[in-house]
């Protein structure tokens, strides 16, 4: 049950994962996700960023799992995502950070054209966060925000540390 105002935004943001909306997420979610980023980029599945891509999206659902999957079925609920964001990640946003850096950082090399660990330009952002389901203008605004030097490129810890903010914080 979700009780507190912190935890009704953290179940908010499960369907964020949950992207075929079968009210759980699972490898396949993931998988999805890496799917429409390498559509959006125009990126074959079997380069090697693509195959990074995919590489960093399952460590992201093993990392997930591991996390949140209390009752090992390989899915986790809303429940879970809420329990498993709040207690476990709430004091220590790094450790999920971590778990997303390795499908960050192969997204930001599908974005980017380059072999990752770079900078992304804010539109290249902004078609990412579409490609994984943010609403257009909601996207657009929200990769303009990451530019926080108005230098018009986001790097992959400002990526990283807001990624792990949007999904541990309130706000």
């Amino acid at each position: 049950m979700v009780t507190s105002e912190y935890e009704r935004r953290i179940a908010a943001r499960f369907a964020t994962f949950d992207q075929d909306g079968n009210g759980y997420i699972d490898r396949e979610d993931f998988s999805k996700a890496a799917k429409a980023l390498l559509a959006e980029f125009g990126t074959r599945a079997r380069s090697d960023r693509g195959q990074a891509l995919y590489g960093g999206a399952e460590a992201f659902w093993q990392g997930m799992a591991g996390i949140a999957d209390r009752d090992g079925d390989q899915r986790i609920t809303r429940e879970e995502f809420v329990n498993g964001a709040v207690k476990r990640l709430r004091d220590n946003p790094d450790r999920f950070a971590e778990i997303a850096r390795p499908f960050l950082h192969a997204a930001l090399a599908v974005a980017g054209g380059g072999d990752g660990g770079g900078t992304v330009g804010v539109e290249e952002a902004a078609r990412v966060l579409e490609a994984l389901g943010v609403p257009g203008e909601s996207a657009g605004e929200a990769a303009a925000t990451l530019d926080a030097d108005g230098d018009g490129r986001i790097g992959e810890e400002e990526v990283v540390s807001a990624f792990a903010r949007y999904f541990t914080l309130p706000g």
